[in-house]
């Protein structure tokens, strides 16, 4: 293929390849031409020849358009002259006669060059226009479908060109086209569509005088149309009639044509269309005579769209302009009595006239437009109601015309009312307005309630669930007035029904809302329903009513779910045994009595109440435990029992099939034969396989069946051609629908029908494996014939399918070999049916059932037989479906694994799909290709290159007449791609080839008409690019991506934005230059809205245009991923500036008029607020976008915060950020904190309840990142100080009375870390905000005495636990900055004083905070200790409910304790912090009594020893929970709380004498052990130290009393107080010593693994030891040390003797050394070592101190000591104490050190020396000769002689006179060992000599400097005199 890429055709590689080859190479040829040819010279003489020898040699379909292209550009950038040469030779070829095979390619190729000529040349063509138009129309009555089509095309391409030029022949070209828009071909139809599209751009006679003509085309066009067809013509026709009504261009007025037309003319043409079809006027009056319709479900579906192109086309603004006029023709059309004859038509209407509202007012409208168009469907609905009331209350009228005017007003009623519904809840709680605006419209859809149609009764009942939904805050009010109505209507048939559904919708609601009802409400409803049912038989004219809306109100107050279910449940079991007969012999009894209509009650009772045991299993499924199964099988063995004796009821029988299905098949196993008969019966009901057969078919294959099963836009209505003949989805179906989760509007089937379906889903729960069942579903089938036979063929199959899913499911068995061959002839029959979709699951049961078998010999015969029936069978359905059996084999059972096999199957499939006679059979093939591609896995890898070179083959031959075999040959390349995988990546020549064969194929893919074949071509250059991005061509595929993103098929939308989402993931830069790039070179006729939105905020801006317009859930999500990942990829580059802007006019998109909160300013404020009013901003580039869409824009500026704190600092740090733009281009988020507050400050004041709670999280994380930064233009301040006003003004909505809790806990939120981040330095402008917070204390403090609730109690403990988490966590902030303000006022570090003073120098830091909150703490106490009895009762195990308060808690009632449990989770650990602060205060002040004491108790001290346990128990019991692992701030709470207590001698009291810290060391334990935050570990280790502290002053109390008690005579005598005195020693798990030895041990062998000798070997050691080591660890080793230090303190003898093991010792030594050894910047840590060695080895006793490894590591330490260069070091006092005892040992070189040079290191020898004068004094008398021998050298070595003396420093001189002095005094001391060793040292006594002599000659220096005469006079005399002779 690379020798294709030249300029010209390489003729001789050409020829060398085969033919199939050939058409690829020439193909790849063009492509690369075409990509050439607008920026290469061209040579056009060759270039023209070579591509008409192409021409005319039978081009295939994609060469032929690649070819008319590049031949029309080559001569629209060449030479044009020529150019009608080659149009007259073109016109010869079409004109010719030859009729063969080879002839057509060659005509086809040159029809499509003209097109493509003239639509590149257009009017430099107009003089060979009328002969090639001549040419063209001549040819159509003698061409086939695919020349027809091609004809067609390039029609299109013609007047696409010429324009104008063209209007002469506008009229012929009109006649002949309106004749193929009813051609057989629906390819035809859709190129004929497409040109009279493009002719009335310059055609005005189209939508004037022509109109209705065309119109009446269309109409027919529709009849017996696919989707396609009906999608092309009805925008033909939506923008004819648009045009008719606003025309584009002004036209003059003609003679006999008609004028403008108005909307009521273009509406009845379209009326007349649904109404009358196509047809003529003698069949309109002969239907009207029949009393029958006979329009086709295609022509009212095609209308219906035609509609909604007709209002899209003239925009929202026409649609506002003129909605009540179009509102009330299209309720003209809902209303006629020819579109509701019967049920199924009512339906079908009532469907296309909700779905032309839907796609117009949901998709069209902003959310301002919307609330007035509800305004106009309610005036709509009020017209109704009225009129029907007055022909109610009008005696004169007859009944007939009675019910005519009434069955007319229902079906106008649910279409307003359900779209009512939908606007209301897209709009959410925005539509709070609502009520206010138009006061009426509640009261008008309350009214609809008392209408004599049962379906407007649930219309409207839905509608009052949407406004629940939409508004939560309506939810509780409507019930109460639902309610009360009803008690006052209970007599009423109407009202009982009306607002008994208007209940049960409300109800069913409640799931949809998070914050609920009031428990009140489910109990009020519970009492309701009992007392209709009990009232049931007290008039029988409302019997049946009041019947069924009891159990429908039981079924939605099941929809609450366990947490409320579970309080009624007795109730509710008790109300079913009694509408059931207690035995089977009570009802045998009951059969006997009873007439027609009572039993018609009694079953209606018994459907209900069967209906409510059904919404139980559905919602409440954690409930149904055996013990309510055992207690309802008497009811259900009676419901079975029933069956068989009535069976008329069909809704009794369909809520039976229905609760058995969901219930264990055990549970009824002994009724199943009855079962099974009476669902063999019902399986003769009429069915719609669109209803029945999908569910149970594999998903991949439904496509197979028809367009009409694949999602697109229009799918509401199409799936309404496959409905049942018996009717439509309708609510009055089952009324019980109401009760169903959804966000839709219920459409249940038919009774007839949805009984057959559950029969179905039975069969498979309950089949016996009776043989005899499968040989009469067989014998069955074989009796009958036509359609009744295909209806009984697909239910049979059906349930046989589902049998063996069910099988499958649960692992069981099909039975015995017998049952095979009846279920195989079953299945067979059903492959070879008519019906594609039976077909589909013939081929997916029979995969099942060899599945289901598991036996390989089984596998082999049905592949075998499926071979055979390949071989044999000529029609080509069961040529189709067997190709698909082999398919699902692989995919059920991976089919035979072996080579053989898999040749064989491939052989059969490839030329099944090569059969060109049936495209059916080459789709179902290759498709089943597909699946055999997919499922061999590498297996695979040798069929692949003919694989390739087969789809590319049929891609080229295949007409595009048939999309679907495309369709199915992009499967097979997108199942090839992924079986290559990998390997694509290769640069071998095969590799190579194959990657070209893909890319070739996906550009004949991407060049199909079909959008379901360009989705498949994105999906598979999708894949391609996954494995092998290299190769994938983004210049071309970004533009085909974006071209199609507004595509009108869902298809194709999802899979450009899959694969966007996929190339942003990696080339984000590229794909948006590549966007724009488009956009720019498109002709600006062809732009759009949205290519002007990418031109102006990109790609990305366009997505979230997609994503507002958007309702298919899939989509959105993989927008708003595609928009994530392109926001990940560049957001923190040099696009932040772009994506702010980007999410700020997404966020300022809104119609206007809805934020009136924020553009009010407040009287009395000095706010400056108006800065930042959220006033719209009409210039952006978005307009009317919904809340959705912006809720989710403020979530992307919080990702953008969040991505940018992982990324630069100078993000948050506005010096450096200003800084580094001076030198930089790089944008930081700092400089843009002005738009994110405002942005902030817009979604928090909006109308919309997501968006309030989204710009509250987003203020919120503004306040945490940027509260710290500090203004450099302004020192001391911080830059959000600045915006402290609009910070206060975005808070105060969410503090309103008509606040929801949800918004205003949230506000709560922001406000504590507003006022805890410090920003705010002044006290008066922190108490805007402080006076929110005591707003909603006040409303905590009404609490249950507010008088309405209008949400769960739950959501008000939310609210309260919100304030008071506020409160506490602004309260210890307060507390801790008035601790820093009071330290900083203390004589300290002035460094430290300095910090502490910037910290807290406002008011608002220290004491002023705190007494903002001291106001406020009386009340706050009461509050968070209640709630901390709460959270401690609510976590008590689940064996201690019983413990709970019946009433509930402070903050929660009974009934909501599990929606309330995780509330109090979220909120405690600050409250309970907060509460230990304020014991911490209030207990070291005084013991007062508070009202509220937890315990009750009467004392002081009882009441403070109650909150020590409850603060206790809340803290050990959650340390100790397993589930806390990712709590950190709660495990810091917790421990702070603890500190706090223990720094107040009372608790500590408690705490030492109790056997609770005991258990809260091991807790402790458990802790350090399970956590490796170092502020956690240093946490726990402080509490420690606390614990000990504490234990040791109980200690200490024990023997002051005993000292006291016993008098101070007695001391010695006293006895000893401390752990082991007891038990004798210490006791594992009693013991607190023991405890903080673990605990200890635990911190030194993990920081110190050498300390163990197991893991001695296993860590670093030495310097790489010193590498590793940090602060954090010195400090934890040495926290742990110092409790070490203080265990003796507690222990009594008995426990110091267990304390003092050498191991112990040798662990502690070894601990200490390895301290010591750190390095010099760690010196404190050095002397901490020292201390703590000294006072061990005083403190120890001889033993452990003389054993050697000991002495040997001490002698090390103390020698390494002496080394160090710190003068902290050596003159630690206290440690040189120790050293003495070791200096006899210690070599010359340590005694005779260098002399001191400083001050400091003076001050350690003179501390030394002192040290061993110490130790000598405490030696024993014979020992002190020894100490004295050792210290006198050292004395003499610190002498200097004369000549040093004079020059030596200071210091040095200093110890010289100082060691003179001390050898005099001891020389007199201890004159024996002086004399002795002076005798034994010559060098010694030689030095003292000279340092004397020395000596003394300075001192007569000195003298006679002072006194020169007394030195001339007379010989000076020595100033020491020896008293002693030595020598």
């Amino acid at each position: 293929m690379e020798r294709a890429h030249s300029l010209l055709l390489d003729e001789e590689a050409c020829n060398q390849v085969g033919k199939h080859q050939k058409a690829e190479f020439i193909l790849e040829w063009l492509n690369h031409l075409k990509r050439l040819l607008p920026a290469t010279d061209r040579n056009q003489r060759c270039l023209v020849d070579q591509l008409w020898e192409i021409l005319i040699n039978s081009p295939s379909r994609p060469t032929r358009w690649v070819l008319a292209h590049c031949l029309a550009v080559l001569y629209r950038l060449g030479d044009p002259i020529p150019s009608s040469l080659m149009v007259e030779r073109c016109n010869n070829i079409i004109r010719s006669k030859d009729d063969s095979p080879s002839a057509l390619p060659t005509r086809l190729a040159a029809i499509a060059c003209l097109g493509t000529l003239y639509e590149q040349l257009g009017r430099m063509l107009i003089g060979c226009f009328k002969d090639t138009l001549a040419c063209l129309l001549k040819a159509m009555k003698s061409a086939e479908s695919q020349g027809r089509y091609e004809i067609m095309l390039s029609m299109e391409r013609i007047l696409r060109g010429l324009g104008v030029s063209a209007v002469s022949c506008h009229r012929d070209i009109y006649k002949v086209v309106r004749a193929c828009l009813t051609d057989r071909s629906m390819a035809v139809r859709c190129a004929a569509a497409k040109v009279l599209l493009e002719l009335q751009r310059e055609a005005a006679f189209l939508w004037t005088s022509e109109l209705e003509n065309v119109a009446t085309v269309c109409f027919r066009a529709f009849e017996g149309s696919n989707y396609n067809v009906r999608v092309s013509v009805s925008k033909l026709l939506g923008i004819l009639l648009a045009a008719a009504v606003e025309p584009q261009q002004p036209t003059a007025p003609r003679q006999g044509a008609r004028s403008q037309g108005s909307l009521e003319e273009v509406m009845e043409l379209l009326s007349g269309g649904f109404l009358r079809g196509g047809g003529g006027f003698l069949r309109a009056s002969g239907d009207m005579l029949k009393g029958t319709s006979s329009v086709s479900k295609d022509v009212r579906i095609g209308v219906t769209q035609a509609y909604v192109v007709f209002v899209s086309t003239l925009g929202s603004s026409w649609l506002e302009a003129n909605f009540p006029a179009f509102l009330s023709l299209l309720m003209e059309l809902a209303s006629h009595v020819r579109a509701t004859q019967t049920p199924a038509d009512a339906a079908v209407t009532r469907r296309c006239v909700s779905f032309i509202l839907r796609s117009t007012l949901g998709s069209l409208l902003g959310e301002k437009a919307q609330i007035n168009v509800v305004k106009q469907l309610c005036l709509a609905v009020a017209t109704q109601k009225r009129a029907v009331d007055a022909a109610l209350t009008d005696g004169n009228v007859e009944t007939k015309v009675l019910s005519a005017d009434v069955s007319a007003s229902q079906h106008v009623l649910v279409c307003c009312l359900l779209e009512m519904g939908a606007l209301v809840q897209g709009l959410g709680s925005t539509a709070c307005s609502l009520p206010l605006m138009h006061p009426a419209l509640l009261d008008t859809v309350i009214s609809v309630l008392l209408h004599p149609a049962i379906l407007a009764r649930l219309a409207a009942a839905w509608c009052l669930r949407c406004v629940a939904m939409a508004m939560p805050s309506h939810c509780s009010l409507l019930l109460d007035r639902c309610i009360e109505r009803l008690v006052a209507l209970k007599s009423s048939p109407d009202a009982v029904a009306g607002y008994g559904a208007a209940i049960a919708a409300l109800m069913a609601a409640v799931q949809h809302c998070p914050l609920g009802i009031p428990h009140t409400k489910d109990k009020m409803v519970l009492d309701l329903a009992e007392d209709l049912l009990r009232s049931a038989s007290q008039n029988s004219q409302i019997s049946l009513q009041r019947t069924q809306a009891g159990w429908l109100l039981i079924s939605s107050l099941i929809t609450l779910g366990p947490a409320v279910v579970e309080h009624h449940l007795p109730r509710l079991i008790l109300l079913w045994r009694c509408v059931f007969p207690a035995s089977l012999r009570e009802q045998e009894m009951e059969l006997q009595r009873g007439d027609y209509f009572t039993w018609q009650v009694t079953l209606e009772g018994r459907a209900g109440a069967l209906s409510a045991m059904k919404s139980l299993l559905q919602h409440c499924r954690d409930l149904v435990t055996d013990d309510v199964i055992s207690r309802l099988l008497t009811p259900l063995a009676c419901a079975v029992a029933l069956l068989t004796k009535l069976s008329w009821s069909i809704v009794y029988r369909l809520r039976v099939y229905e609760l058995l299905a969901l219930l264990p098949p055990q549970t009824y196993q002994g009724n199943a034969s009855p079962l099974i008969l009476f669902c063999q019966d019902n399986l003769n009901q009429t069915c719609s396989e669109l209803s029945l057969l999908p569910p149970l078919c594999h998903r991949d294959d439904l496509p197979l069946a028809g367009p009409a099963l694949h999602d697109t836009d229009h799918r509401y209505i199409e799936e309404q051609l496959h409905s049942s003949s018996v009717g439509g989805g309708s609510l009055d179906n089952d009324p019980f629908s109401l009760c169903e989760r959804g966000y839709e509007a219920p459409a249940p089937l038919p009774s007839p029908v949805a009984l057959a379906t559950a029969s179905i889903h039975l069969f498979g729960a309950v089949f016996p494996h009776i043989i005899s069942i499968l040989e009469q579903f067989v014998e069955t089938v074989s009796q009958l014939k036509g359609q009744r036979q295909q209806t009984i063929q697909t239910h049979l199959c059906a349930a046989l399918c589902s049998l063996l899913k069910v099988l499958h499911l649960n692992r069981g068995s099909l039975g015995p070999e017998e049952i095979r061959p009846p279920a195989l002839s079953l299945l067979s029959g059903a492959l070879e049916s008519t019906s594609p979709l039976l077909r589909c699951l013939a081929a997916e049961g029979l995969a099942r059932l060899v599945q289901v078998v598991g036996d390989p010999g089984f596998t082999v015969s049905i592949s075998l037989l499926c071979f055979d029936r390949l071989k044999t069978a000529r029609d080509a359905a069961s040529r189709s479906s067997y190709a698909l059996a082999l398919g699902a084999l692989y995919r059920y059972t991976g089919g035979i694994s072996s080579p053989q096999h898999l040749s064989t199957c491939l052989g059969v499939l490839f030329t099944l799909s090569q059969d060109s006679t049936s495209p059916e059979v080459q789709t179902w093939s290759l498709h089943s290709l597909s699946l055999v591609v997919d499922l061999s896995g590498s297996l695979y890898r040798t069929h692949a290159e003919p694989s390739f070179t087969l789809v590319l083959r049929l891609l080229l031959s295949t007409p595009p007449t048939h999309p679907e075999v495309h369709y199915s040959l992009g499967r097979c390349l997108h199942c090839l791609i992924t079986c290559l995988g990998p390997d694509l990546q290769g640069n071998g020549t095969a590799v190579s080839d194959l990657r070209s064969s893909c890319l070739v194929a996906c550009g004949v893919m991407q060049d199909s008409p079909d959008c379901l074949v360009q989705a498949g071509a994105i999906s598979c250059l999708q894949q391609l690019h996954m494995f092998s991005p290299p190769h994938v061509n983004l210049t071309s595929l970004v533009p085909a991506l974006c071209a199609n993103l507004c595509s009108s098929f869902l298809s194709l939308r999802r899979a450009v934005v899959a694969c966007l989402r996929q190339l942003v993931q990696r080339e984000v830069l590229e794909v948006s230059e590549h966007a724009v790039t488009l956009v720019k070179e498109l002709p600006r006729r062809d732009n759009t809205q949205l290519d002007v939105t990418i031109k102006e905020v990109g790609l990305e801006g366009a997505l979230f245009i997609l994503l507002d317009r958007e309702s298919d859930f899939s989509l959105r999500k993989d927008i708003q991923e595609t928009l994530v990942h392109m926001m990940a990829a560049s957001a923190t580059s040099n696009k932040l500036a772009h994506w702010l802007k980007l999410c700020k006019d997404v966020l300022s998109a809104t119609t206007g008029g809805l934020r009136k909160l924020a553009d009010c300013s407040y009287p009395g404020k000095d706010d400056d607020s108006s800065a930042f009013r959220a006033r719209s901003e009409s210039g952006g580039p978005f307009t009317a976008l919904r809340s959705a869409t912006r809720c989710f824009a403020m979530e992307c500026v919080c990702r953008i915060i969040a991505q940018c704190e992982t990324t630069d600092p100078a993000h948050f740090d506005m010096s450096l950020a200003q800084e580094r733009r001076l030198h930089e281009s790089t944008d930081f988020l700092v400089l843009h904190l002005g738009d994110l507050v405002r942005m902030a400050f817009m979604a928090a004041t909006d109308h919309s309840d997501e968006l309030r709670l989204a710009g509250l999280q987003t203020l919120l994380v503004i306040i945490r990142q940027f509260s710290a930064i500090p203004e450099p233009e302004f020192p001391g301040h911080v830059i959000l100080e600045q915006y402290q006003a609009n910070v206060g003004a975005a808070l105060r909505p969410a503090f309103t009375s008509d606040a929801p809790p949800d918004i205003t806990a949230k506000a709560c939120q922001v406000c504590s870390a507003w006022i805890v981040s410090g920003v705010v330095s002044d006290l008066r402008d922190l108490r805007r905000v402080h006076q929110l917070l005591v707003s909603s204390l006040a409303k905590v403090q009404s609490g249950r005495e507010a008088s309405s609730q209008l949400y769960n109690e739950a959501a008000a403990t939310m609210e309260t636990l919100a304030v008071l988490k506020a409160w506490a966590e602004v309260y210890i902030v307060a507390i801790q900055r008035s601790k820093q303000k009071e330290s900083s006022h203390r004589p300290a570090d002035p460094s430290v004083s300095s910090l502490a003073s910037d910290s807290s120098g406002s008011e608002s830091g220290g004491a002023g905070l705190l007494k903002l909150v001291q106001s406020e703490l009386s009340t706050l106490s009461r509050l968070w200790l209640a709630a901390l009895q709460d959270y401690a009762l609510l976590t008590l195990p689940q064996e201690y409910s019983s413990q709970l308060p019946a009433t509930g808690g402070s903050f929660y009632t009974a009934e909501t304790v599990s929606q309330a449990r995780r509330h109090y989770t979220s909120s405690w650990a600050p409250i309970l912090h907060a509460t230990s602060l304020w014991l911490h205060n209030t207990v070291s002040v005084t013991l007062r009594v508070c009202v509220s004491s937890v315990g009750g108790s009467s004392s002081p001290e009882d009441i403070n020893t109650d909150r020590l346990h409850l603060i206790l128990g809340i803290s050990v019991e959650f340390l100790c929970s397993p589930h806390s692992e990712d709590q950190m701030e709660n495990i810091t709470s917790c421990l702070r709380a603890l500190q706090v207590l223990l720094d107040v001698s009372w608790p500590r009291a408690k705490i030492g004498n109790d056997q609770v810290s005991v258990e809260l060391l091991s807790v402790l334990h458990r802790l350090m052990l399970t956590r490796e935050s170092i502020s956690v570990q240093l946490a726990v280790l402080d509490l420690l130290q606390r614990i000990v502290a504490a234990a040791h002053e109980h200690i200490r109390e024990k023997r002051h009393s005993a000292e006291v008690d016993d008098g101070a005579a007695e001391k010695e005598t006293l006895p000893e107080f401390g752990e082991g005195r007891d038990t004798g020693g210490l006791v594992p798990g009693h013991s607190l010593v023991f405890g903080a030895l673990e605990l200890c041990l635990c911190v030194l062998v993990r920081k110190i693994p050498q300390l163990s000798p197991k893991l001695a070997g296993t860590s670093p050691t030495g310097k790489e030891m010193d590498e590793n080591r940090e602060d954090s660890d010195c400090r934890l080793v040495a926290s742990a040390l110092c409790v070490l230090s203080e265990l003796p303190s507690i222990c009594s003898p008995e426990g110091e003797s267990m304390n003092q093991p050498f191991s112990h010792a040798n662990t502690t030594i070894k601990g200490l050394a390895w301290l010591y050894q750190r390095p010099s910047s760690c010196v404190v840590d050095q002397v901490s070592l020292l201390t703590a060695l000294t006072v061990f080895l005083l403190s120890a006793c001889p033993d452990v101190c003389t054993t050697e490894p000991l002495h040997k590591l001490c002698l090390q330490r103390f020698t390494t000591s002496m080394d160090s260069k710190d003068p902290l070091v050596t003159s630690e006092k206290g440690i040189v104490q120790v050293i003495s005892a070791y200096i006899c040992l210690l070599p010359p070189q340590k005694v005779e050190r260098s002399r001191p040079k400083t001050p400091q290191e003076l001050l350690g020898v003179l501390e030394a020396i002192r040290a061993m004068e110490a130790l000598i004094q405490a030696a024993d008398e014979s020992q002190r000769p020894q100490l004295v021998a050792v210290l006198l050298p050292l004395l003499i070595s610190f002498l200097l002689d004369e000549n040093a003396l004079s020059s030596a420093p200071l210091p040095s001189r200093s110890l010289h006179d100082s060691a003179l002095k001390d050898l005099m005094r001891f020389g007199s001391q201890h004159p024996a060992v002086f004399r002795s060793l002076i005798t034994t040292s010559p060098h010694l006594k030689s030095r003292l000599q000279a340092a004397i002599k020395g000596n003394q000659e300075s001192l007569n220096v000195k003298a006679s400097s002072v006194n020169p005469a007394a030195h001339s006079t007379g010989k000076s005399s020595p100033s020491i005199t020896l008293k002693t002779k030595f020598l």
